[in-house]
């Protein structure tokens, strides 16, 4: 069942842990890195946020978003080390990572699934959970499949960079990253060894996806077979190869929410929101909707989730000592 995308991103997401009393130096070294840049939300621009969190979240994930000019101004004067200080107190700071620019074409090449990293943040706890975050847009033209392949190819980078045949139908347009061994190289490089991780259990082999399609309203509309489009979708939701064979469509009621035109999934390592431009809102306003406040809403319950894995495990070492 072929189906043609409108528009389309996921989000991959990688989980890290620094220990609490190096979290200070953490973002001082982040801070240090001429790519990286607090992300400072105004209220004034950041209006999705601004309406969509209670004050007690808000104020905690986004303490700048009421910052006033002087205040502003005082951190701005203040040395690296000064900031590294005064954020290390705050609940939660966002870095964005500038990535290069310079983007080269496909080379003549014809196969393959083409994707770019739009976007890569840093999202940092006081507890020291941290998580990278990386917007991945396919090439124009891509279709669900792709869409299907990609996210379960790249979801397991970590695990599988030594594996090239993989990979070898996944091509990356940022220079930066002209292949999938830099790219692992990069997650290491910014996020450490991550060594705390599996002393909590914590899966960093696996990127956790999060993920948004808008199907073209000619795959989805009043006709559609949507026995078979629920077949799809519970591969999208699953991550699963395109190929996958789903006979039959089983998942439990909590795991999916549905509207016309709009399917929402859950699984153990994805979010995924599966959406048609028959309805003009899901591509004007929802995708938009999806990427911010939903998305850092996301980054709150992870953190909640294991912030308390790290403190089970914290406990049972305090019983053992």
């Amino acid at each position: 069942m072929e189906l043609k995308t409108k528009y389309q991103y996921t989000y991959f997401i990688y989980p890290y842990l620094i220990e609490e009393n190096n979290y200070k130096n953490y973002l001082y070294k982040l801070l240090k890195n001429k790519n990286c840049k607090l992300k400072v939300f105004d209220a004034s621009k950041d209006t999705r946020i601004d309406s969509y969190f209670l004050p007690e979240i808000k104020n905690k994930m986004f303490w700048s978003l009421n910052i006033n000019q002087q205040a502003f101004n005082d951190y701005q004067s203040m040395d690296l080390k000064m900031k590294a200080t005064l954020l290390s107190k705050k609940y939660c700071n966002v870095f964005e990572y500038i990535l290069d620019k310079d983007i080269p074409g496909k080379l003549g090449e014809k196969d393959g699934i083409f994707f770019d990293i739009n976007k890569v943040e840093i999202v940092c706890f006081n507890t020291g959970i941290c998580f990278l975050l990386m917007k991945t847009v396919l090439d124009t033209g891509s279709s669900f499949s792709d869409v299907l392949n990609f996210n379960y190819k790249f979801r397991d980078i970590q695990s599988k960079v030594g594996h090239t045949k993989e990979y070898e139908n996944i091509k990356i347009q940022t220079q930066q990253f002209d292949n999938m061994q830099k790219f692992s190289e990069f997650l290491t490089q910014l996020t450490g060894k991550n060594i705390m991780a599996s002393k909590i259990n914590l899966d960093t082999n696996r990127l956790i996806t999060y993920s948004y399609v808008c199907l073209n309203q000619d795959a989805w509309n009043e006709t559609t077979d949507i026995l078979g489009l629920e077949k799809e979708f519970e591969k999208y939701r699953s991550i699963k190869p395109a190929n996958e064979q789903v006979s039959d469509v089983t998942y439990r009621q909590e795991c999916v929410y549905k509207e016309k035109y709009l399917y929402y999934g859950f699984s153990n390592n994805s979010t995924v929101l599966l959406t048609s431009d028959a309805n003009i809102q899901n591509y004007t306003e929802l995708l938009f909707e999806y990427e911010n406040s939903q998305l850092y809403h996301f980054i709150y319950y992870l953190h909640q989730k294991i912030y308390l894995n790290k403190l089970n495990y914290e406990i049972k070492q305090a019983r053992n000592f």
